[in-house]
């Protein structure tokens, strides 16, 4: 069973704040009640995916030494 749970909890400020940039990025609002139930697939999807994306990039470059 998935959970939501942050395997490193103080890595939670961290997070949002990737969220709030790819949303920005997009051009996707954060809603402020955190529910996305009145967002498109596309809209949930990209934020998603994009945010997947930077965290490998994130991850690529820690482990090539690369800290930007």
């Amino acid at each position: 069973m998935a959970s939501n749970n942050l395997v490193v909890p103080q890595a939670n400020a961290a997070l949002q704040q990737l969220k709030m940039e790819a949303a920005q990025e997009l051009g996707v609002t954060i809603p402020q009640d955190g529910y996305y139930g009145n967002y498109t697939s596309r809209e949930t999807g990209s934020l998603g995916g994009y945010i997947t994306k930077r965290l490998v990039q994130l991850a690529e470059q820690s482990l090539s030494g690369r800290n930007q």
